[in-house]
């Protein structure tokens, strides 16, 4: 078995289709754009704008204000801190990991058509779950809503060039965000239990997000280094949590759901002695 497909179609289905409903005819992806500076004029606005933006002069004025800006922040704080409290018991390292049949790995960039480093360590996490016997299956879910990115395809071959047998990788290749791969996993390739495995800065979210499609998930916390990217994506997670906690509220369908796939179910079938 190669891939999770139903047809030759499945992943044009899955991929470009969606793409093109969603306003396919993007630029070409460029990883690393140069970041472009306001003209002169428009920092001018921006000062006299800034400029004019003044405390309230009544102390009890200042106070208020003080006061609002505090409750927003609470209120920008509280989903992150609500994912990260509710999923802490559930979320640990590999050998921490319970044993359980499938590890899901969520997409995390291309650079030059192979893994960026988070997502290449994510991989290594799961072939050390594989090698272990903690779990029988892979299943790598991202993004392939253009014919030139394809995220699924490289995670399965970084996997294999690591030893993970093809035939025990499945690949989800319309998972365009976590909560899109979370009912994926569920609704179309039928996982009940799941191992995820993402970095310390995402996992929470992760797990509970899956928690609310109906996988039993553990979350496996890959470690890296405190580099800017490493802020940058915890300062994201912020912005996240607040639309992860509204689909976890309102369960939106994922952008593409698709006929159901017997990917994961015949992978298991062919580890079975």
């Amino acid at each position: 078995m190669r891939r999770a497909r139903d047809t030759p179609g499945a992943r044009a289905a899955a991929g470009t289709q969606a793409a093109s409903e969603d306003g396919a005819n993007a630029k070409k992806h460029r990883p690393w754009r140069r970041l472009r500076l306001p003209r002169l004029s428009a920092l001018r606005v921006s000062a006299l704008r800034l400029s004019a933006l003044r405390l309230p002069r009544s102390r009890r004025g200042r106070r208020l204000a003080v006061q609002g800006l505090m409750a927003l922040c609470v209120l920008a704080l509280l989903p992150a801190t609500w994912m990260r409290l509710g999923a802490d018991a559930r979320v640990g390292t590999t050998a921490d990991a319970p044993a359980r049949e499938v590890a899901m790995v969520f997409g995390a960039g291309l650079w030059k058509g192979r893994p960026t480093p988070y997502l290449a360590h994510r991989l290594d996490a799961a072939a050390e779950l594989y090698r272990t016997g903690k779990v029988k299956v892979v299943l790598v879910t991202g993004d392939n809503s253009r014919v030139e990115y394809d995220e699924p395809d490289a995670m399965r071959t970084y996997l294999t060039e690591r030893g993970v047998p093809d035939g025990r990788i499945v690949s989800d290749y319309a998972g365009f965000d976590s909560w899109d791969s979370c009912v994926r996993a569920k609704k179309i390739f039928g996982v009940d239990r799941a191992v995820l495995v993402s970095q310390g800065f995402h996992i929470h979210r992760a797990t509970t997000l899956c928690r609310s499609a109906g996988i039993d998930a553990y979350g496996v916390a890959v470690d890296e280094p405190r580099d800017a990217t490493w802020y940058y994506g915890g300062t994201r997670e912020l912005a996240a949590s607040g639309k992860a906690a509204l689909d976890a509220l309102f369960r939106p369908d994922p952008r593409f759901l698709g006929p159901q796939e017997a990917g994961v179910t015949e992978a298991l079938a062919s580890a079975t002695p």
